[in-house]
């Protein structure tokens, strides 16, 4: 039977998953769905024009479509860990601090895990945000080739949400709340009426996010699977971003100036939240730390620093190709020490190449 309860904000604790759990999951066992409700003013629109008019977005649309890939047949899930990444690196920073010294070997191991079920967690739940985001976007963008393309987004964010829950519940066995904060930038989107400002928290901020915490994860975890995992996730992710940077460019020089600066004001206030406030200190304090002290850590160390570079490098070159680092927002990017990075490669300069390089999958590639 199912349970639908109503909640007023997200759930605050951990959710533990069991061999039970697990070997249940797929019967019809009472279970329980829990909601948030949010209100949107979408507006959306019919386009009675059906021809193809951008022949770049269609042409994305069309790698869309050809690399499909299923959670299910695609991913190995039979890997196992090595016993070295059970065990997890001695976290930078905190491994230097006194308190890291009284952990028993035990507790370093959970420390390790908690951290990474609190990471892989908050691309879950960003996922399902950019779900949501892409359906309304179907509604309410304004030309044909963006709804077909909208369309194919949404269900790769669908596969994104499933291939992470799965991960979650069998090699991980919890899931943490959403980051405060990234629950923030997600509710603005969501709700936020103007269509465009849409695809510009999604398409060039959000997905800009986690292409730089996918490509942190990529590059320094010991988990085959999750290797696996991250790669899919990431050649969809790369489409997306590079969809939204060419849709945009054109409309938003094309908008009255006091509507570019307030979009380019937007931009730079989810910069902000994404440079400073979405580090989690959820899990060093559960092993005694104080929140400053996990911030002061992850602040000073190098995987904080080289995610906030993979971040920018690729977010502020697309926000100038865009139009949205203009003269009057200029000042407050230079403030946050960003503005190196606005003349490197943007995602307008479509590296067809990578994005039409074959796709393995279990025993076979798709073509």
């Amino acid at each position: 039977m199912l349970h639908v309860s109503q909640v007023e904000g997200p759930p605050n604790e951990v959710q533990y998953f069991s061999d039970d759990d697990l070997a249940h999951r797929l019967t019809d066992h009472d279970v329980e769905v829990i909601r948030e409700i949010f209100q949107t003013p979408l507006t959306g629109s019919y386009n009675w024009d059906y021809e193809a008019a951008n022949a770049k977005i269609r042409r994305l649309y069309e790698l869309g479509k050809r690399f499909n890939w299923n959670a299910e047949l695609d991913v190995d899930w039979s890997q196992t860990l090595p016993a070295d990444a059970a065990d997890g690196a001695e976290p930078e920073g905190f491994a230097e601090h006194p308190r890291w010294k009284t952990l028993t070997a035990e507790q370093k191991r959970a420390f390790s895990a908690r951290s990474n079920a609190q990471t892989l967690s908050q691309f879950l739940h960003g996922e399902q945000g950019a779900l949501m985001v892409a359906s309304q976007l179907v509604t309410c963008a304004p030309t044909h080739d963006a709804k077909l393309y909208a369309a194919s987004q949404t269900f790769d964010e669908a596969r994104h949400v499933e291939v992470f829950h799965r991960y979650l519940m069998e090699r991980c066995r919890m899931i943490y709340p959403i980051n405060p904060n990234l629950k923030f930038l997600l509710d603005k989107v969501l709700t936020d009426p103007r269509w465009d400002l849409k695809f510009i928290g999604m398409q060039i901020l959000i997905e800009g996010l986690a292409l730089a915490a996918f490509q942190t994860i990529h590059e320094t975890t010991r988990d085959p699977l999750l290797r696996d995992v991250v790669g899919l996730v990431m050649r969809d992710e790369g489409r997306h971003v590079a969809f939204g940077v060419n849709y945009l460019e054109d409309w938003i020089r094309a908008l009255p100036q006091d509507q570019i600066e307030a979009r380019a004001q937007f931009a730079y206030e989810a910069c902000v939240v994404m440079r400073n406030r979405l580090v989690s200190t959820t899990v060093a304090q559960e092993f005694g730390f104080t929140e400053g002290e996990a911030l002061e850590i992850n602040n000073a160390s190098q995987g904080g620093r080289a995610f906030r570079t993979f971040l920018f490098e690729r977010m502020i070159p697309n926000l100038k190709r865009v139009g949205l680092l203009t003269d009057a927002i200029r000042p407050k990017f230079e403030e946050l020490g960003v503005l190196q990075f606005e003349n490197l490669k943007n995602d307008g300069m479509i590296d067809w190449a990578t994005l039409e390089a074959p796709l393995e999958k279990r025993g076979r590639v798709a073509a």
